[in-house]
Formats: C-alpha cells, sequence, structure tokens
C-alpha cells in the first residue's frame, strides 16, 4: 500500500464548511452592483480558485474598473457571514492526529494570504501547518505552482504527497503537479464532476477522508 509524507488541504469546502457563505457573498455583491446574478452552481464551481479568476469567469460582465468596487462588497457579505462559519466535524480531531503521526501538513487555497492567516488565527489552526500557498502569492489553480512551490519547501518528492479537495480545480492541479489526490463530495463540486477530473480517490465524508488516510500515512 502506498504511503504519504504529506496532506495538502484546500481550505474553503475541504476543511472549512464555508460554500455556501462564499456563493452567497458572490451573488449579494452581484445584487449590491445591480450585475447578473450567478446561479448556485455557477457561482460554486468557481470557488477554489483565485478571487478575481473566479470573478471573471461567474460574473463576465464586471469590468476591470469595477473590480475593486465588487470585491468590497464580497468581502462585505463574507464577513458579516463569517462567524458563523466553522471546520467541518471531524477535520480538528484529524489534523490533531496526522500531526501526531508526524505527517507534514500544508494547504494550497484559492483565499488570499490575509485571508487565511485570519482564519488560522482565528481558529488557532497556525501550528498545524508546516507550510502554506495562497492564491495571491503564486498562480491560481489548476496551475500546479501552489504544490510545486509546497513540496520544494518541505523537501518531498510528488508520489509522497496527497492533495485534498473539493473542486475539480483542486484535482487538476494535483494532476498537472504529478501528486496523488483525493476529491472530498461534501464540498463545492459534485461526484461526477469530480470524477471527471481523475482522483485517486472520492469520498463522501471527512470520517471516510479520515478512515483512508490513517492507513496510507
Amino acid at each position: 500500500m502506498k504511503r504519504y509524507e504529506a496532506v495538502i488541504f484546500d481550505w474553503d469546502g475541504t476543511v472549512m464548511d464555508s460554500t455556501h457563505s462564499i456563493v452567497a457573498a458572490i451573488q449579494g455583491a452581484c445584487t449590491d452592483l445591480e450585475l447578473p446574478v450567478p446561479s448556485d452552481s455557477e457561482a460554486s464551481w468557481v470557488i477554489g480558485l483565485s478571487l478575481q479568476s473566479a470573478l471573471y469567469h461567474c460574473v463576465p460582465t464586471l469590468t476591470e474598473h469595477r473590480m475593486e468596487a465588487f470585491l468590497d462588497r464580497y468581502r462585505f457579505h463574507f464577513l458579516s457571514r463569517d462567524p458563523h462559519i466553522r471546520l467541518f466535524d471531524g477535520i480538528p480531531e484529524l489534523l490533531v492526529e496526522l500531526r501526531a503521526g508526524r505527517v507534514s501538513l500544508g494547504v494550497a487555497t484559492g483565499k488570499s494570504r490575509v485571508g487565511l492567516d485570519r482564519v488560522l488565527d482565528t481558529m488557532k489552526l497556525r501550528d498545524h501547518f508546516d507550510a502554506t500557498r495562497c492564491a495571491d502569492e503564486s498562480f491560481s489553480k489548476p496551475h500546479p505552482a501552489m504544490l510545486l512551490e509546497l513540496m520544494d519547501e518541505l523537501g518531498l518528492e510528488p508520489e509522497r504527497v496527497l492533495m485534498v479537495g473539493d473542486t475539480s480545480h483542486d484535482v487538476q492541479m494535483a494532476v498537472a503537479a504529478g501528486v496523488d489526490s483525493m476529491a472530498v463530495t461534501y464540498g463545492a463540486h459534485n461526484p461526477a464532476i469530480l470524477q471527471e477530473a481523475g482522483p485517486t480517490v472520492l469520498v463522501d465524508s471527512v470520517g471516510e477522508m479520515r478512515q483512508w488516510l490513517v492507513e496510507r500515512v
């Protein structure tokens, strides 16, 4: 059985139950600026991408000169929901268990550095992770740069690393980096989209994630 020395997690929709808040924030900002409002499925499809890349995809009428105003309204709506966003049940315990097993842990996320640092500090999780990369300091998913940079920082070869995420962007990034991937179906993308991207394994819950991981790290 293959063994992994590091697990790299996506954040939104994988570790944190924030998918609905991101969708609502995109839709709320569109309403505020009188732009066409994307459907839930259109807004959730872009989760995991850098925010600007995501917005150009799901709000195609958004022009560059209105981007800053849109980002301001997006942040307003997202932060208004922020106190109610929680980690998925079982994630804190899983992170502790993996750390106890001397597994290197990382994050590769479409969040900004400011956004990730804020939530790591709020949730008191900063010490759980050995290395993190955000979309505003690297290339956006599905480009493999974030994973390649994390592997370089951690001194690991691709065959010893597993990427865990809830979108096809995460799986495609892993494939491009030569890394195995676990796709979770409880986040932004439905199982059919995830399966089409070609993950190493597909799981439906944090419990299934734990069961699969603890046998392979």
